[in-house]
């Protein structure tokens, strides 16, 4: 029997091959893989992430309100940037290579934070402002907004163009923050995004950014566990990576060669140290070999820059 993540490493595989793969795959997450609804669970784990970067700033930073942010991968809901809406930003920006929500996505996340809101739950993880609250609550029971005056009422900004390259000023961003984001970019490409956001962020500012270091496969795939992917070679596993949903494969030290590559400082880790056992039930391959074993099992971790 072909095992659950083979099978559906062959079908993103041959989406990737095929036009509008990203929204062919958003299908195929919604109706089979049941990967794309708002659960309670993902939007607690983004909220999750939403504290981590709001406490950054309030550590790091040198005080000034929060006014500016910026997202790296937009995604399907936009709970961080309304997360930041709700906190007192005014000008959210979100980037991406291409745009993935819509105005339901959008009304969806808007009636979960109010659920959450009136649950007493939200408290948890942001501290929102009444005002701000009550806007949101008055946006909900207007049906006839779309999907621009949706984002322009959130002062949320879709940026859909290459991280790369942004069409923002010299130093303009207070906050600049990503989820779940880094692990599915190559480092060539990695590295200019990093180099774009040193330009972008201010001096005073914070940068926070969350990787998940595991193999996205074990997540759909319990036969499997999260270092899994270290077992192949490069070339085995261009054969299986696609370009719907991209793995890099890197460790905690690539990424801190990317940065001191970039010129950002790692002011702080929070890094998840992972399951060494689990590890070495894996046959890893010679490339991740120059790594220590603690380096490679390391899970997730936060990266806190203080910019200068």
């Amino acid at each position: 029997m072909i095992q659950k993540w083979v099978l559906k490493a062959i079908v993103q595989k041959a989406i990737s091959f095929l036009p509008y793969s990203q929204r062919i795959n958003y299908f195929f997450q919604k109706y089979v893989t049941k990967g794309v609804f708002l659960s309670d669970a993902y939007f607690e784990d983004r909220l999750e992430h939403a504290r981590h970067h709001i406490g950054a700033w309030e550590r790091l930073s040198d005080g000034a309100p929060l006014r500016s942010t910026l997202e790296l991968g937009a995604g399907w809901y936009p709970v961080v940037p309304i997360a930041m809406f709700l906190y007192g930003a005014e000008e959210i920006r979100t980037a991406d290579i291409s745009l993935l929500t819509n105005a339901g996505h959008l009304r969806t996340t808007i009636r979960k934070f109010l659920e959450y809101t009136d649950q007493g739950k939200l408290e948890k993880y942001v501290h929102a402002r009444p005002d701000r609250l009550e806007y949101l609550r008055g946006m909900a029971t207007n049906t006839a907004l779309h999907f621009d005056q949706l984002t322009q009422a959130l002062q949320i900004q879709y940026l859909v163009q290459d991280a790369r390259h942004l069409n923002l000023p010299d130093g303009s961003i207070d906050l600049v923050h990503s989820n779940n984001t880094f692990e599915h970019i190559y480092p060539e490409i990695l590295s200019g995004i990093l180099h774009e956001f040193r330009r972008v962020a201010r001096p005073g500012g914070v940068q926070s950014h969350f990787i998940d270091l595991s193999d996205h496969f074990a997540h759909f795939d319990t036969s499997i566990n999260i270092y899994h992917f270290l077992r192949f070679s490069p070339t085995a596993w261009a054969r299986i990576d696609n370009s719907v949903q991209p793995l890099n494969r890197l460790r905690i030290p690539d990424y801190g060669r990317l940065y001191r590559e970039a010129g950002l400082p790692i002011t702080e880790e929070l890094l998840r140290p992972g399951d060494i056992e689990a590890l070495r039930r894996v046959r890893v391959h010679p490339i991740f070999q120059i790594n220590t074993e603690a380096e490679n099992a390391v899970s997730h971790g936060y990266f806190f820059s203080k910019m200068e």
